[in-house]
Parts: structure tokens; sequence; C-alpha cells
């Protein structure tokens, strides 16, 4: 593991990224010169990529090759270069485009770091609400203009007291639909269409849960530091570590509502799809 020095250039480095991800970002959300196209071959027959995809990974990748060349960087838009490295940036520029193109301030900035194949340092960044969620070794904050303050996740003690969150119940097909919907009946609450920033709240203690399926690694490598530093758990449906390809992720404040969710999960749990 790295020193604490080191980590704390490398935290001033994520920083840094995320903020060359804003810059491009920031100037087309909500603009009207903003374009879009559909990405070939997606199930649904709408998955939208934007220059603030495109500008935004560009820009870090830029960064990263300028400061640490002999880094790899795992990215949604350019793909990989150099992933047998000790350190591996996994970069998803904008998560949450359907947000982006809809004016929603819910799409993030996703940016992680692994060593040695372990996801250590992560950001969730959403520059329209001037919000940053860092996490690391050396902890869990909330940077905004106005300072840092810590994360941490909320005690929940049982599933029926809690607030939870997925993206769209339609993603949820096959074994996954009765497990979810066995979840959504046995939480307190489930909210929609939050996306990555969903987690967020998780670290930030506002919520208790969220959960996905499909991810891929850029979708949930930032998160997972996020959530895990600020005293939070994020596993597979079946209750182990995440892997390195993402697939299907439940993370909670406590551990009682984990393992009380994938009590219900377990069920429909399957391997990530290799990438």
């Amino acid at each position: 593991m790295a020193s604490s020095a080191e980590l704390e250039t490398l935290e001033a480095f994520i920083l840094r990224l995320a903020e060359a991800a804003a810059g491009v970002a920031l100037p087309l959300f909500r603009s009207v010169e903003l374009g879009e196209v559909s990405k070939p071959g997606h199930s649904s027959g709408f998955d939208p990529v934007t220059e603030a995809d495109k500008g935004a990974e560009r820009a870090i990748r830029a960064l990263i090759e300028a400061e640490y060349p002999d880094h790899g960087i795992i990215g949604e838009e350019y793909g990989t270069v150099r992933a047998d490295a000790d350190y591996v940036w996994v970069l998803d520029p904008i998560d949450g485009t359907r947000a982006f193109i809809s004016g929603l301030p819910l799409w993030t900035t996703l940016i992680g770091l692994r060593h040695k194949g372990r996801p250590i340092m992560g950001v969730i960044a959403q520059p329209f609400l001037k919000e940053i969620f860092l996490g690391s070794p050396l902890g869990s904050r909330l940077i905004t203009p106005s300072g840092s303050t810590p994360l941490r996740v909320r005690a929940c003690a049982a599933l029926d007291q809690a607030v939870l969150a997925t993206t769209d119940p339609h993603l949820y097909s096959g074994d996954e639909e009765p497990a979810f919907t066995a979840l959504r009946k046995a939480s307190k609450l489930m909210r929609y269409g939050c996306d990555a920033y969903a987690f967020a709240m998780v670290a930030q203690g506002t919520m208790d849960g969220a959960l996905e399926t499909g991810l891929k690694a850029w979708d949930i490598d930032a998160i997972i530091p996020v959530i895990e530093n600020a005293g939070g758990v994020v596993t597979d449906w079946a209750g182990a570590p995440v892997g390195p390809y993402g697939g299907q992720v439940m993370a909670a404040g406590s551990r009682a509502v984990l393992e009380a969710a994938i009590e219900h999960l377990s069920p429909a749990s399957k391997p990530a799809e290799v990438h």
C-alpha cells in the first residue's frame, strides 16, 4: 500500500482530474450546443454519448499521460492501456449521460484508482452542485467550495427501515426481476433515477443502500473506496467482493442492511460479463 504522503499526492492529483473533467462538461450541461448520438448495439436501442463524455475523458487521460505515464487507464470512451500496471485509473467521464442530456444535475464524473488490481481511491464528482465525494485509505470526505466534511454512513438496523435506490427498475429481467421486486417490497423506500449519485448519498448517510446490475468497471471502481472508507460495505449479489469487471452490485451503509438485501438478491446472482 502507498504511504500516507503518496496517498496525499494521489488525492491532490485525482482532484485535478475531476476539475479538468468539469472544465469540459459544465459548459455543455444544459447547452443547446450539446450534440448526442446513440452507441450502436445497445439492448435498449438508446445508449447516448455526447462530446461532454468524450471531451472529459480526453482531458483526464491527457493529465494522466503527462504526470503518470507508467500508470494504466481503463476508460469508457477510449478503452484500455497498460492494464497490467501497478496503478490503473478507471474512468467514467459522465456517469448518467441520460440525466446529463435531460438537464438533471444527477450525473457525475467517476474516477477510480486501482493498486495491484484493488480499488483504493475514488471520486464521485458533481460539478454543477460543486460537490466532490472523495474516498481513500486516508478517509472519505465531501469537498465543496466551503470546505471539507468527513463522510460517514448511517446505522440502519433493518431492511424495513432502509431507504434504497437503483437507477431504473426496468433494468432487471429474468431471475433478477423477482429478486429486485422482493427487495423493493421489503425496504422502507426505493428511489429511482440517481445513477452513481445514489451511492454518494449512501456514503453521506442520507440513504441506506443502492444496487445495480450490468455495471462495467468504470461504473463502480470509483464508488467502492468512497463508501468503504465512510464505513459502508460494497459487494456483489452473492455477498462477495466486486470483481474487476463490475456486474451486479449492492452497497449499504450497514452490514445488517447488506445481509438482508443479499438474502433477496443472491438467488439471482450471476458472474459479471468479462470485457
